[in-house]
């Protein structure tokens, strides 16, 4: 009898395990060797959808912390500039990258005209006093933004006998300036560039 009783409680757990085991399948799903391998279609629709999404959050969601982290760069490519454009090698080095060739080419030539007339540039960037965006929109793939800049530097123009031609070595003088950046958002190129200056 002690013997019948051991193989009723084999046959109930294994009734019991075989019970689990149906509720957990049915819930939990089995494999089918399908999983992680969308349709070759469903790559295509996702693609496209990404390349569309892209443009929309990082572009026209131009949000407050969009514009944060751009001002910071422009401030620093401001002051780039500035600083390049009226040092004393009358050369266009370190700024040349954020500029277009448009500007450049402005740049290089009022440089060029500076140093055949013997002068060079002397100046003391103090600081940016505010920058703030006046206005941003979007042309096809072209991102434009423009910032209203007010900054304090310490600037002169001597000649080749280091006489003062302009300026004044001893004064802040506060300067004003609205320059437009822009950005193909297509481009791998994460970097801005100066492209007009308006003031």
């Amino acid at each position: 009898m002690n013997y019948s009783f051991e193989y009723i409680d084999i046959i109930l757990l294994a009734m019991i395990a075989g019970f689990i085991f149906l509720r957990l399948r049915g819930i939990l799903g089995k494999r089918t060797g399908f999983e992680g391998k969308p349709p070759a279609e469903f790559d295509e629709v996702l693609k496209k959808v990404q390349q569309a999404e892209q443009p929309k959050k990082d572009i026209e969601k131009f949000d407050d912390n969009a514009k944060k982290e751009f001002l910071k760069g422009a401030k620093i490519a401001y002051e780039t500039i500035i600083t390049d454009f009226s040092d004393n090698d009358n050369k266009i080095t370190t700024s040349k990258t954020l500029l277009n060739n448009e500007i450049y080419n402005q740049f290089n030539q009022a440089l060029k005209e500076r140093s055949s007339r013997g002068h060079f540039a002397e100046i003391t960037f103090i600081g940016i006093n505010s920058a703030t965006i006046k206005e941003h929109k979007k042309i096809d793939k072209i991102l434009n933004v423009t910032v209203d800049f007010i900054a304090e530097v310490i600037t002169c123009i001597r000649d080749k006998d280091k006489k003062i031609v302009s300026g004044d070595p001893e004064k802040v003088k506060k300067i004003y300036d609205t320059w437009v950046f822009s950005r193909d958002i297509t481009s791998v190129n994460p970097n801005w560039q100066l492209v007009n200056i308006l003031t």
